[in-house]
């Protein structure tokens, strides 16, 4: 039986496996996401009540060869308190983004790292802008880690360098290509370029987020857009989840 310990992971989401016990979907750093029985767990006394909760990191460890494993210890791995408010809604989407685009058991250590930040962000709730920007980052690595993201300095069709001062715009089938005078969302290349000078930095998260977070107001619209299309393309959904509720709840707000 193979056997894993101190295992660095979050998790992403669970569900009821019997009278007693849950299956917790985990993300980890070196094994992917992962599915494991949390046997005991929705009993009063089970000392994985108070730890299997999202957006904190945790030390897992676990053993057996099948799909599904058996947790055998989860501890709590320290640092910030959960996001509250609209920075928890925004944990939970991106919960949601690697839970629909992940494999099971295929490591992306750079992509748990990136999160692992992400999760830093949204618990300082330092502002909806610095939020945002660091879901638009977010967003990138996922596309492309999961292969998803074309080449965002070369125009996907021809290769061609992207002119800083030229608009392009990203769409689901056909990559990246010069924008038509009919799109009604785009960036100038200048701002593709950055990002992807960004993806390619050691800290693509916080490089993307800083590229993200100077954009004026209308090309941080643009570039949600445009992610927001070709995520729900490559999900298979016409909106996500997370993202309905988000709007639900935000319908209900006094204005």
């Amino acid at each position: 039986m193979k056997r894993v310990s101190h295992e660095p992971a979050y998790v992403l989401h669970h569900y009821d496996w019997s009278e007693s016990s849950v299956i917790v979907e985990a993300f980890t750093r070196s094994h992917g996401r992962i599915a494991l029985v949390a046997k005991g767990a929705k009993r009063p006394s089970s000392n994985f009540r108070p730890v299997l909760l999202p957006l904190q990191q945790l030390a897992l460890s676990w053993g057996g060869d099948a799909e599904i494993r058996t947790l055998k210890s989860a501890e709590w791995g320290g640092g910030q308190v959960m996001p509250t408010g609209d920075p928890l809604l925004s944990g939970y989407y991106a919960n949601e983004l690697l839970m629909r685009l992940l494999a099971r058991d295929d490591a992306h250590p750079r992509l748990f790292d990136a999160y692992a930040t992400l999760v830093h962000v949204l618990a300082a709730d330092e502002g909806e802008s610095l939020v945002g920007a660091a879901l638009r980052a977010f967003e990138l690595l996922v596309l492309r880690e999961t292969g998803h993201l074309p080449a965002l300095d070369v125009q996907t069709l021809t290769l061609g360098r992207l002119a800083p001062d030229e608009p392009y715009r990203l769409v689901s089938e056909g990559g990246l290509r010069a924008a038509h005078a009919d799109d009604a969302s785009w960036l100038p290349g200048a701002q593709w370029l950055a990002l992807s000078d960004a993806l390619a930095d050691e800290a693509p998260l916080t490089a993307a987020l800083n590229v993200a977070a100077r954009l004026p107001g209308d090309q941080r619209v643009h570039l949600r857009q445009q992610l927001r299309e070709l995520l729900h393309y490559h999900c298979g959904v016409g909106t996500l989840r997370t993202r309905q509720l988000m709007m639900d709840l935000q319908s209900f707000q006094v204005p």
